[in-house]
This record gives structure tokens, sequence and C-alpha cells, in this order.
């Protein structure tokens, strides 16, 4: 099944692809891979939070980070999709980094990007099956909770 029919099934629509917030390019296609840079959960140009992810007051849940994980997964698709041709052109997914920014104690990194593994895998199949590291930092990027980047194969 086509990419783009899997995503209508699921009734997932991508977002527009996220513009750089400094300088670099989104996703970079080389031979039959595509490398995007490290996605944000953007959603209309904004963060849907910011801070560190971990348990208590002022802190993001680490349920809320798994679905901005998600979120980052979207961008990843659509900015890979964005330097391909077209998100018919993605076979699969080879490799998810995912950071969380996260207090000292919090070690539920790999729950948090579940929330990127877990939509590939729904959106590619076994195709979207992949080697990834989840780790923990100390800040990210606009004091965004997670970022994630992926290599995707090429059809």
């Amino acid at each position: 099944m086509a990419v783009s029919q899997r995503l209508a099934e699921l009734g997932i629509q991508l977002p527009d692809v996220v513009p750089p917030v400094a300088a670099y390019v989104p996703a970079r296609v080389h031979g039959d891979l595509v490398y995007t840079s490290g996605q944000l959960p953007m959603v209309a140009g904004s963060l849907p939070a910011t801070g560190k992810v971990g348990d208590g007051h002022g802190l993001v849940p680490a349920s809320d980070a798994k679905d901005y994980a998600r979120t980052c997964a979207l961008n990843a698709v659509a900015a890979a999709a964005a330097v391909a041709g077209g998100v018919d052109r993605l076979a699969g997914v080879l490799k998810v980094t995912g950071f969380v920014s996260s207090v000292p104690e919090f070690t539920g990194q790999p729950g948090v990007i579940n929330g990127a593994s877990e939509v590939l895998g729904e959106i590619f199949g076994e195709a979207g099956r992949h080697a990834r590291s989840a780790v923990g930092v100390p800040v990210l990027p606009l004091d965004s909770p997670v970022e994630v980047e992926v290599i995707f194969t090429l059809a």
C-alpha cells in the first residue's frame, strides 16, 4: 500500500514543512536515503509546550512529551517527503534518534520517543521498524521538550 493511502486510512494529514530556525535545511537526500534535521513538535509555527520532561509541578508530563514526539515524527515525514518528491517515494524508516529535555532523575526517555516510533510503525508497517536512540539532554532548541531526527529509505 502506498504511504499516501496509509496516511489517508489512518486519518493523518501531514503538516507543512517546518521552516528552519537556524542555518540548515529540514531534510536532505543522499543516494537512496533521506536524512532529516532534528524536528521539533511545531504545530502551526509554535511549540505546544516548553520545558523539561519529568514528574512534578512545572514539568512536561511524559505522556504529553510522547504526543510531542509523535508530532516531531510527522514533521520529519513531511520534511522528507518534500525533498524526496512526495510521500510515496518514502519506502521505510532506517533510524530514529530522539532527544528528550528532561530533569536528571527522569529515565523514561525511551517511552517518550515511542511516540515517534509508534506512529512511524503505523504509517510504514514492517518497513517502519527501525534502529533507535533515545537520549536525555539538559536543554533543546527553543526550550522544546523533545526533538526527533529520522533517516528514511527511498523506494
